[in-house]
């Protein structure tokens, strides 16, 4: 059963009105303060950069199997160029979801989330009337396997855009497998101990619409928190900032390179690799001045797989980090509570004897 969500307004309605402060719902005094990168003086350190096609090449794979390995212990996160989605394919996608959140209200009020269901417009994870809101819309909706494709949903979605995200959803889960595959080569092990776990899995993507916000300081567009699934990839509508990723204690503003997916581990692989690869606690941050646009594409494994740490990962050096468990639990759990970091990860580890101190 998918996890419920309470229904909330449209953000993007809200900030068509004459505001100057933010409604008290939207002010987030549970988040750290948000960094622009207007206020910062020296450039930071930014996720490492990957090319698929070195990843592919006889000559340069070692190499860049290293780069990927770092980036996976690391940051959790790097940018893929070269990664082999025709250009077109993705800028039409793009302009369809500017189109799409552009639609009249009415005709969006067809794709709001229903009472009890967390796919279409709206908010997940929020379980009380009285929990603070994200300053931003969604628009959440399982893809693959495609007999879960809910009938009210993308098979209303206007044309050419439902076409283009059909080719684009069955691109990523190809691209989705093949990154699986080369951490399986980046960690030395067999690839199959990965994908395996992953063939015919779930695919979900999600619109992201951050309106301008006149306090961008109080709000935040999506609340800290690491992904619960494999592999999510961002893809970056526009070139307004707003992904931030905490390292070393603090918060690193992200600046997406032209043509390129961000891409990040999640809370599943982390658990597959016994915590080898790790899962990052990311942000949405919002500005007054211009909205932003993203579209995330997560990747789990089907819902009946189970999650353990792969047996070529587990050592006496190194035992089992994470309780098994199956996918459809993993996630239910995942879904049914506030977005907090990543501390829901925390309650499944195992309290192992040589990490007790």
């Amino acid at each position: 059963m998918e996890a419920r969500s309470i229904l909330v307004p449209c953000v993007q309605e809200l900030a068509k009105q004459p505001l100057t402060t933010v409604p008290q719902r939207y002010i987030r005094p549970d988040q750290d303060p948000t960094l622009l990168s207007t206020t910062i003086s020296e450039p930071l350190p930014q996720p490492p950069v990957i090319d698929m096609t070195k990843l592919l090449s006889q000559d340069l794979k070692q190499t860049e199997l290293q780069k990927l390995d770092h980036a996976c212990k690391e940051w959790g996160f790097f940018q893929l160029v070269n990664h082999g989605v025709r250009t077109s394919l993705v800028e039409s996608v793009k302009s369809g979801a500017k189109q799409f959140f552009d639609l009249p209200m009415e005709e969006k009020n067809k794709f709001w989330q229903t009472e009890g269901d967390i796919q279409g417009f709206g908010q997940s994870f929020v379980v009380s009337e009285e929990q603070k809101l994200d300053w931003a819309d969604r628009f959440y909706m399982i893809t693959l396997p495609s007999h879960l494709r809910k009938p009210h949903l993308f098979p209303n979605i206007p044309l050419p855009f439902r076409d283009d995200l059909d080719r684009y959803s069955a691109e990523l889960e190809k691209l989705c497998i093949k990154i699986l595959g080369l951490m399986a080569n980046a960690l030395a092990i067999e690839p199959k101990e990965i994908t395996e776990t992953f063939k015919e899995g779930t695919q979900i993507i999600r619109m992201n619409y951050y309106p301008p916000c006149p306090q961008p300081e109080l709000a935040i567009g999506h609340s800290a928190h690491s992904d619960a699934g494999g592999i999510t990839i961002l893809l970056q509508v526009d070139d307004v900032e707003g992904l931030q990723i905490r390292k070393d204690g603090m918060w690193i503003p992200v600046k997406p390179l032209p043509n390129a997916f961000i891409i990040n581990i999640g809370d599943t692989t982390e658990m597959i690799t016994n915590g080898v690869y790790r899962s990052i606690e990311h942000r949405a941050t919002v500005n007054s001045k211009k909205e932003r646009m993203s579209i995330a594409t997560f990747y789990s494994p089907r819902r009946e797989a189970m999650i353990a740490p792969v047996a070529s990962l587990v050592s006496e050096e190194r035992p089992a980090q994470f309780k098994s468990m199956s996918v459809a639990e993993h996630l239910k759990w995942f879904l049914s509570r506030p977005l907090s970091g990543k501390s829901r990860l925390h309650e499944l580890r195992i309290q192992n004897e040589n990490h007790k101190e």
